[in-house]
């Protein structure tokens, strides 16, 4: 399962290692006040002015780098398209990365554009003040789309699309944020590319971009010099990639513990999605099988035992469950069973626990079928979804 999927072109792929980072010995900086930090360059007006009237920013050109003194880098700029509706995490979690990493010997300049150069409204309310519009940064290093919950739901209107055009065609690498993938393949440059989203989202990415071979599970895509990360923090992960590729591990890893984050998390975005949901079977027979699954996870479902109580042959009930889910009754009983071990999780059950009640064979199986869906095990996942009351004995 791809968790970080990355490529140097259309052709070739190699999944990345993923590290998990122990957290620093010194005091970390509390994320309260790396968001506070980004607070005050991003709007110094923060006011909730969703009505307010527009003008033309006197933003300051980018955000200042904080570079060690005695450390030479080689400046990059990463232009930051903003829009009203923006997500403000979008923005400002990719922007405190680089911010931190100046901090460590990195040189990154920091401007956030809009496609006129007015100040936008961010998703809060808050006035975001730009440097200017698109057009006045033609050539950044790094050229950062944030992402909206408006366009998974309405089309992008053309203006932004074309206003998205315009940085990419000088910029050394391009990268979505969240949802800023939809901006990216409205623009076109998702064509015949790899791409993810955030997971609630991704069927709808695919259907837009039919040419785009969208990877729900990654946690961040590269495609040659295009990058697309999943749902809003994930935009942290991709930040935190591009530092590593600019000043390699170290560094990184520096940022990183700064910011008490992982240099790259375990697992795909599968791990935070809901509970298997879909529409029912049309046809009446096929509901009293998944009824039937759903209603006794822990019987005796297998495929012949299943056909039995349809009076059908075994071939045609499969016929049957790939017309209309698209799956198999055994991945189907699978996944049913899957639902019901990670809510037991949650509740603070065992992992044994789950399985059993489950209806799974025993742990191993379990385990392998977290392993392939999630990349993570069940106690991993326990850790980090699971409630702090503990399930009855």
């Amino acid at each position: 399962m791809t968790v970080v999927a990355e490529s140097d072109g259309a052709e070739g792929v190699a999944d990345a290692a993923l590290i998990d980072v122990s957290p620093p010995t010194q005091t970390p900086r509390l994320f309260g006040d790396c968001v506070l930090a980004m607070a005050v360059p991003l709007s110094a007006r923060a006011t909730a002015r969703p009505s307010a009237p527009r003008r033309p920013s006197r933003r300051p050109a980018g955000l200042a780098p904080e570079t060690s003194a005695g450390t030479k880098s080689v400046p990059r700029c990463v232009a930051i398209l903003v829009y009203d509706g923006v997500t403000l995490l979008d923005v400002a979690g990719p922007a405190e990365v680089f911010k931190e990493a100046n901090r460590f010997g990195a040189d990154y300049r920091i401007v956030l554009l809009s496609p006129t150069g007015e100040d936008v409204t961010s998703n809060l309310g808050f006035g975001v003040t730009v440097d200017g519009a698109v057009s006045s940064e033609r050539a950044p290093d790094t050229y950062l789309v944030a992402g909206s919950d408006l366009y998974p739901r309405t089309p992008v209107p053309q203006a932004l699309a074309e206003a998205a055009r315009v940085p990419p065609a000088g910029a050394r690498r391009v990268a979505s944020i969240c949802t800023g993938a939809f901006i990216l393949a409205a623009a076109g440059l998702l064509d015949g590319k790899r791409a993810t989203t955030h997971w609630q989202v991704t069927r709808e990415l695919a259907s837009r971009c039919p040419t785009c071979r969208v990877e729900p599970d990654a946690i961040y895509v590269r495609d040659g010099s295009t990058y697309t990360s999943a749902g809003v923090t994930a935009g942290i992960d991709l930040a935190l990639a591009l530092v590593e590729e600019d000043h390699g591990p170290d560094l990184t890893r520096d940022v990183a513990r700064a910011l008490v984050v992982y240099m790259k998390r375990s697992g795909g975005q599968s791990q935070f999605s809901a509970p298997l949901q879909g529409p029912p079977p049309r046809s009446p027979a096929l509901r009293t099988i998944t009824d039937l699954v759903t209603a006794d996870p822990l019987g005796n479902h297998s495929l012949g035992e299943l056909a039995k109580h349809l009076n059908v042959s075994t071939r045609h009930l499969t016929r049957l469950f790939r017309e209309e889910l698209s799956t198999t009754p055994a991945r189907y009983v699978e996944n049913i069973r899957f639902d019901m071990a990670r809510a037991l999780l949650d509740q603070g059950h065992t992992a044994t626990q789950a399985a059993a009640l489950a209806g799974f064979p025993g742990y191993e199986s379990l385990r392998r079928v977290f392993a392939r869906r999630l990349s993570i095990s069940p106690a991993a996942y326990q850790r980090r979804f699971s409630t702090a009351r503990r399930a009855p004995g």
